[in-house]
């Protein structure tokens, strides 16, 4: 079986098994078992492969840090913290024209980065935002294309899920430098976005908040600060090798429940229903890179990610028109799947390309969180954008409007963050990670 009969076969069974709604972890492994199988394996040595294939790909321990940065966000998620982001959020843009979407924008990322979620930031922030920004007179669909388009900033700025995902799946890269590259990205990606939504609320006419805050900014910071010092606690301890990547997800989990007991909105009850849910959700996050392993087992065996780089390297030597192509190729498949399985395919295909031309391996995982976020608000697989237009009480065709410039914006950022290395390699390199 020749390179390219076995990438059609490959992929035309993996996207008609989730045309026809099976599961995503099911479609990826049985596509990748068709493949094998294909390729002249016996049934008996194949049943093998499959089985020591599943176990290593689960067979790490980086890997345990991500039930507890889950459960540490599931339990940051419950009770108040978005509206105390809210609140301390609005006293450093309140007086700015439209000020409201300035501060939609500065919430997602707080909240975003503490939850680990951009669907959660989306839906948190959305509820509270939503009502506010319509009592001051911005329309419905604005207020929901800023929601949307700042929610994905959480899914880069550390502690980050996805980042983990993509260092378990590169192997050899460390969690700790991916968490400080993600910090200017990041917070470039929500300046972009902010900047546009601002633009467009001056057009709009929009002023300032009219909101009267009365509590001192000394006591919103008592009430806020708390919540945002997890993320210092966690990057801080992790600098100061006080403990692991790893072991900073159960710190950030203690430190939340701490919280969450202190703030009075979280029992035992509601704490007994968070793990076994984020139990649930390990598992099938589990059971992917279990099947997802299978798929760069028989892609190996295929050769398919070296025919692929030979195919991109046939087009141009050039590095910078390989990221562009690469870039463009990863936004459009991003409209189609989601991040957790797009990040799983797509390292063991495009890390050795980036490698292969000089790109650092930390640098390549935040381009492709960022270039896979950034396709969470694009139709017609966007969960952001789905969750978003539902909280914000609109059509997808309502949004669309708003939500082309903002996406021009993020396009911007990922583009300096591609072409740009320092901007993710600057603070990795001056704490030695890399």
């Amino acid at each position: 079986m020749t390179v390219v009969q076995a990438a059609l076969i490959l992929f035309l069974i993996f996207f008609g098994l989730m045309f026809i709604g099976v599961p995503i972890s099911v479609s990826i492994g049985c596509s990748s078992i068709v493949v094998l199988l294909l390729s002249c394996f016996e049934t008996d040595v194949l049943a093998h492969v499959v089985a020591q294939r599943c176990f290593k790909g689960i067979d790490s321990f980086a890997l345990l840090a991500l039930p507890f940065f889950m459960l540490a966000g599931s339990i940051m998620n419950k009770g108040g913290i978005a509206r105390r982001l809210v609140r301390l959020a609005r006293f450093f843009v309140g007086k700015i024209p439209g000020c409201l979407a300035a501060t939609n924008v500065l919430t997602n990322m707080f909240f975003g980065a503490i939850s680990g979620s951009s669907v959660a930031a989306a839906s948190a922030v959305g509820k509270i935002m939503g009502p506010l920004e319509k009592e001051e007179g911005y329309e419905d669909a604005f207020s929901a294309a800023v929601n949307i388009c700042s929610a994905p900033t959480g899914v880069i700025i550390p502690p980050s899920g996805p980042l983990i995902l993509y260092s378990i799946t590169a192997r050899s890269v460390s969690v700790s430098a991916l968490f400080m590259a993600g910090y200017v990205p990041g917070v470039l990606l929500g300046a972009c976005v902010m900047a546009v939504a601002i633009y467009i609320a001056r057009k709009k006419g929009y002023t300032g908040s009219t909101v009267e805050e009365t509590d001192s900014i000394g006591r919103v910071l008592v009430d806020a600060v708390p919540s945002i010092f997890m993320m210092i606690i966690v990057m801080g301890g992790i600098l100061l090798g006080w403990f692991t990547a790893t072991e900073a997800g159960i710190v950030a989990c203690l430190y939340c429940m701490v919280l969450g007991f202190a703030y009075k909105e979280l029992d035992t009850k509601q704490l007994w229903k968070l793990m076994s849910e984020c139990m649930m959700d390990t598992a099938v996050i589990l059971f992917l890179i279990a099947a997802s392993n299978i798929m760069s087992y028989a892609m190996s065996i295929s050769e398919i990610p070296a025919a692929l780089s030979s195919m991109l390297m046939g087009i141009t030597d050039n590095k910078y028109i390989l990221l562009l192509i690469m870039n463009v190729f990863l936004l459009v498949l991003g409209m189609f799947l989601d991040l957790t399985p797009a990040v799983l395919i797509f390292t063991p295909i495009f890390l050795p390309i980036a490698t292969g031309f000089g790109r650092s391996p930390v640098h390549f995982g935040v381009m492709l969180i960022l270039n896979l976020a950034i396709g969470s608000v694009t139709p017609p697989v966007g969960s952001v954008l789905f969750v978003g237009c539902n909280v914000g009480g609109v059509t997808v065709e309502q949004v669309t409007k708003y939500i082309v410039p903002i996406f021009i914006s993020m396009v911007v950022a990922l583009l300096l963050v591609v072409y740009i290395p320092a901007l993710s390699l600057f603070i990795p390199q001056l704490c030695g990670l890399v």
